[in-house]
């Protein structure tokens, strides 16, 4: 039997850790994009992070670029494990840095838990519209004729728009310099500038550039042609049997609360599933998709399997962050 004297500062003491509680709950939540403002994904993530803000989950956006991504998944790595920092991975943080760099301050399959899957596109490439070569084909045939003469720009070393570039060019027998940016945004102002001819890419960063015909898409690396620029065509109409996509995804610290991550993916599902937030995100060229974690683990595990022998034998030089 509780005395009644203790009863009221029990009450009170439990009103207290309710209140901080829901003080807690209501704390907005850390996205970390590991690109420069202003990007393809990154604009992506701020239309999702607003309409998570329309559903009562706040997001507040920040960008940690630099060394294809190590930037921010260390500090997201680092973070307490408690469901308010998240970041937006992808195939270069959650697998291609562990070919391309000798020694990563994480462990991407130790060090994180899956939320879900956000979205994906086609890597694409884009160049300059005064270029002697209008599609793929022919940049193949001058990069062939005149050797070292071609720059191409990146996000970043371990992101999918260079590998799969690079991994291409390999096949073909030709090269590009490869010129690596902290991101989409600085790279097609390089582009625009002529610092560099040619940029691996997503539809989403650069989709008004091309628009205003002041960009060409050289070829989209899908089975399909794209229905924002349908007069861009495939590698495969090309004669190039070559697909990459781009898929964006939310991990957390491991460690992480099985119910933060379950309330995050819940929230972030309801979301893309919105007809009108379908509309919006396919106008910048991004296809929602989603999923559980469960199916996030299994789908990243399949793509680590594919890219990273495929990276081992390009005997890249081993980066240091």
């Amino acid at each position: 039997m509780i005395h009644r004297k203790l009863i009221a500062p029990l009450l009170l003491g439990l009103a207290l850790m309710s209140g901080a509680g829901s003080a807690q709950a209501q704390q907005p939540i850390r996205m970390v994009v590991p690109f420069a403002a202003g990007g393809g994904t990154d604009q992506y993530v701020r239309l999702l992070a607003s309409e998570l803000a329309k559903k009562g989950t706040q997001i507040i956006v920040e960008n940690k670029p630099g060394a294809s991504g190590i930037v921010a998944a260390d500090y997201v790595a680092r973070s307490r494990p408690d469901g308010l920092t998240v970041l937006v991975s992808s195939l270069g943080t959650l697998a291609n840095n562990t070919v391309l760099y000798d020694k990563l301050p994480y462990d991407p399959k130790k060090d994180f838990a899956p939320v879900t899957q956000i979205g994906y596109q086609p890597a694409i490439i884009v160049g300059r519209t005064d270029l002697p070569y209008k599609n793929i084909k022919e940049l193949v045939s001058y990069a062939k004729a005149n050797p070292g003469k071609i720059n191409r720009g990146s996000p970043g070393e371990a992101i999918l728009t260079n590998l799969a570039p690079l991994s291409f060019e390999k096949t073909q027998g030709f090269s590009t310099t490869h010129v690596p940016f902290n991101g989409d945004a600085p790279a097609v102002q390089a582009l625009l500038s002529n610092t560099i001819d040619i940029h691996g890419t997503s539809l989403t960063g650069s989709l008004s550039l091309i628009q205003a015909g002041k960009l060409r898409v050289l070829g989209v690396m899908d089975s399909k042609r794209l229905p924002q620029v349908p007069d861009a065509p495939t590698f495969k109409e090309q004669g190039y049997d070559f697909e990459a996509v781009l898929w964006y995804s939310l991990s957390v610290p491991s460690g992480t609360p099985a119910d933060s991550i379950r309330r995050l993916n819940k929230a972030v599902n309801e979301v893309i599933a919105q007809p009108d937030f379908v509309t919006r995100a396919r106008a910048m060229g991004m296809e929602p998709r989603g999923g559980t974690p469960e199916e996030l683990a299994k789908f990243v595990q399949t793509e680590f399997e594919r890219w990273v022998p495929m990276l081992k034998s390009l005997n890249l030089p081993k980066q240091s962050h």
